[in-house]
């Protein structure tokens, strides 16, 4: 059984408890305090931070990675493209929003006015840019839903946690996000705090 070492704030542990609801397999969380982590993490993983998969002699930190995994390993349903020109345009978008929206995310946590700003600023400006993509389609990739729209998610569900306001343009990302967050797997992949972050 596939065990996910998971934050139960950490958006990126989010993600990986949403694939893992989406497959519908077994597997179990243990959630992690990341304020005060169990020691066995740091010889889990050498930077010390969730989330963490462990399966079996198999090791894997980084969602991304853990992600495609799962994928891999339990195909049904897709979530990478299977076509190779489409996994890799998938990729670089997942690259993207690894510099683009979330590197911001330790700057949104950091509690100093001037950056948490700053940040708000960079996310808001990256997300009004991409909000016209959905008055044309379902989903990042079309009318099927992909890991795009899982690395996306905890983001947008954080929004008004981080205190972004998107202005009216951004409507059609904001009914792009309701239908990600209505999904039956993202719902039974929050936990108590998530919940918690949207009134």
């Amino acid at each position: 059984m596939m065990t996910l070492y998971s934050g139960t704030t950490d958006p990126f542990s989010q993600r990986c408890r949403f694939v893992l609801f989406e497959k519908g397999m077994d597997f179990q969380v243990i959630d992690v305090d990341v304020f005060n982590k169990p020691e066995d993490l740091a010889v889990m993983n050498p930077y010390n931070k969730v989330p963490v998969l462990v399966e079996r002699d198999l090791i894997l930190f980084e969602a991304n990675i853990i992600n495609e995994y799962i994928d891999e390993r339990f195909p049904h349903p897709q979530l990478m493209p299977a076509d190779p020109v489409m996994r890799a345009r998938a990729r670089l978008f997942l690259h993207r929003f690894e510099q683009e929206l979330f590197s911001n995310i330790p700057a949104l946590e950091s509690g100093v006015a001037k950056t948490v700003e700053k940040a708000r600023q960079a996310v808001r400006a990256n997300l009004t840019q991409i909000a016209p993509v959905f008055t044309k389609q379902k989903f990042m990739l079309g009318d099927e839903f992909s890991m795009l729209d899982v690395a996306i998610a905890p983001l947008l569900w954080r929004l008004d946690h981080y205190g972004i306001k998107l202005d009216k343009e951004a409507a059609p990302l904001m009914k792009y996000a309701e239908r990600l967050f209505s999904r039956p797997a993202y719902i039974e992949a929050m936990t108590p705090s998530e919940k918690a972050m949207r009134k």
